[in-house]
């Protein structure tokens, strides 16, 4: 089986939002993994300004750093969140809009090393309706690297999602 029809066969539908205010404390899901190679951590250097040596010289962080190896930004590996959490199918299907709204506490456990792959795990902390149709989502992400124990970061993240209402 190929990895887009695998995928597709563990992708469930996407659930109501009813669904959702009952799915408080369970995994939404666990998204595909992800490379982050070493273009990957350019770009982002050269997007953020920031290029120091332990993101964008192989040489030296082979020779100097702890890790033996370029790490990509933290602040990179947090940015992945919005792009896998996409893929997952987690959203419900009548969503009119999903904006991030903030983060109560993010933690980087371990470094992302150039080459490595990472995939998101989510699990729903709250789901609380804040008006008729508008509803604010709370979702622990662990990021997962590949062959690792430990996880690349832990973030809880607010969403304010809001419905896709019927006119009458």
């Amino acid at each position: 089986m190929d990895d887009d029809a695998a995928a597709q066969e563990r992708t469930p539908d996407p659930p109501t939002f009813q669904q959702l205010l009952g799915m408080v404390g369970k995994e939404l899901g666990v998204s595909d993994w992800a490379l982050v190679d070493q273009a990957r951590i350019d770009q982002f250097a050269d997007c953020t300004g920031d290029h120091q040596w332990i993101h964008v010289d192989p040489d030296r962080a082979r020779r100097r750093s702890p890790f033996r190896s370029t790490i990509a930004h933290g602040y990179l590996s947090l940015s992945l969140l919005g792009g896998l959490v996409q893929d997952m199918n987690i959203l419900p299907e009548n969503t009119l809009a999903a904006f991030n709204y903030g983060l109560n506490r993010t933690r980087f456990i371990s470094p992302v090393k150039s080459g490595a792959r990472v995939r998101l795990r989510c699990r729903l902390l709250s789901m609380e309706e804040k008006a008729p149709g508008q509803y604010l989502m709370t979702v622990e992400n662990t990021l997962e690297i590949e062959g690792e124990e430990k996880p690349a970061l832990l973030a809880e993240t607010l969403v304010m999602l809001y419905e896709r209402r019927k006119k009458g």
